[in-house]
């Protein structure tokens, strides 16, 4: 069993870390900038391109996130976590990106490639282990993205559900009902999509 007590005493050093990097920030310190993105970069990647999708999408998402905590780090008070405030940033880009590949998806109608492309894990010779994992990542693609941000907050970041309301700008009973949702609609998604490889 995992000790709590050092990972809060890690995530303490971490945001007094943080704290002091964005206090430079805020008196115009770009190197203090350059460290804390390269700190963030691909956990901020990896959310972004989870909510979205797309990993184009992604990587201009972190560039913005960062972009905002270059201009408001001043503003940052302290009420939770810096780690928090980012990934509270992050969320709202994510969600903008989103709609507008939605938008430019519904205007081109883009054929669906998932129906053309052999899926990974009908492959020859392919582990048990990959297999289920690109049967979870496709799941996970069938999501909304709120329900994919409470599952990426939870299980990826291992934040608690009253640091993902924090972030996601939601009350904790939000984040409850999506996180109930999500699982119910992952374990129906993973059954169809175990049966029909089973199928093929």
């Amino acid at each position: 069993m995992p000790d709590r007590r050092n990972d809060a005493a890690e995530r303490a050093a971490e945001d007094r870390q943080d704290c002091e990097l964005l206090g430079r920030i805020a008196s115009g310190d770009r190197q203090a900038l350059a460290l804390l993105y390269g700190r963030y970069y691909h956990p901020l990647l990896r959310f972004i391109h989870r909510l979205t999708g797309d990993l184009s999408s992604a990587q201009e998402g972190v560039n913005d996130v960062m972009l905002v905590v270059w201009e408001s780090a001043g503003a940052f008070g302290g009420r939770s976590r810096v780690a928090t405030w980012i990934l509270g940033i992050a969320y709202r880009k994510a969600l903008k990106h989103r709609s507008r590949l939605h938008k430019w998806a519904q205007r081109f109608k883009a054929a669906d490639w998932e129906e053309v492309i052999e899926p990974l894990a009908g492959s020859e010779g392919l582990n048990d282990e990959l297999a289920s994992r690109d049967l979870l990542f496709r799941a996970f693609a069938k999501l909304t993205p709120r329900q994919r941000a409470v599952v990426e907050l939870t299980y990826y970041f291992g934040y608690s559900y009253e640091e993902i309301a924090r972030i996601v700008g939601c009350p904790e009973n939000t984040v409850k009902t999506r996180m109930f949702h999500a699982r119910a609609r992952l374990k129906e998604i993973l059954r169809g999509l175990g049966q029909r490889n089973a199928d093929d």
